[in-house]
């Protein structure tokens, strides 16, 4: 039977991506992204809550678009892996182990202005997806919003309604 490592976040960044450079030109963005439940608790009734910290790695072309426009505040949706990384203290010479989340696509959310509000536009930046690890993709400017095809006009009389039915 086959296996699954995928996951997916909607949270608020935590701080600036953190951006790294490759001799060979490729980038990594490292950044925090919080993600917060929050619940009332049955025997006082008061709010509580709990924030999760979840560190980010965006690789090449998503790393590029993440280093452009995601700063602290920033919400957006992930889907990625998980990956741990095990390495030795330079100095007690213990191991020591990193969880983190490789995304391979991207959704930014919330205003354009602040890129991390609500916002009453229903949404706000573009769907990126990381290239397939293929061969490398010439250099391009960053893809464009997904947006769905136009509905073909049906003769059934309800063409001018205007409601957005999610189902």
């Amino acid at each position: 039977m086959a296996s699954v490592n995928k996951v997916i976040l909607v949270g608020n960044l935590g701080r600036d991506p953190e951006m790294r450079s490759f001799p060979s030109g490729d980038q990594v963005a490292n950044v925090t992204l919080a993600t917060t439940d929050k619940w009332k608790d049955k025997q006082s009734g008061e709010p509580r809550e709990h924030t999760e910290w979840h560190r980010l790695v965006f690789n090449g072309r998503l790393a590029e678009i993440a280093g452009q426009y995601l700063r602290k505040g920033s919400q957006i949706y992930v889907e990625g892996s998980i990956r741990t990384r095990k390495w030795q203290d330079q100095q007690s010479g213990q191991d020591r182990y990193s969880t983190e989340i490789r995304v391979d696509q991207m959704q930014m959310l919330g205003s354009r202005q602040g890129m991390g509000g609500p916002s009453d536009d229903g949404g706000g930046g573009g769907d990126y997806d990381a290239p397939r690890r293929a061969a490398p993709a010439p250099r391009a400017a960053a893809p464009a919003p997904r947006a769905p095809a136009p509905a073909a006009r049906s003769s059934s009389g309800f063409d001018d309604m205007d409601d957005d039915i999610p189902f």
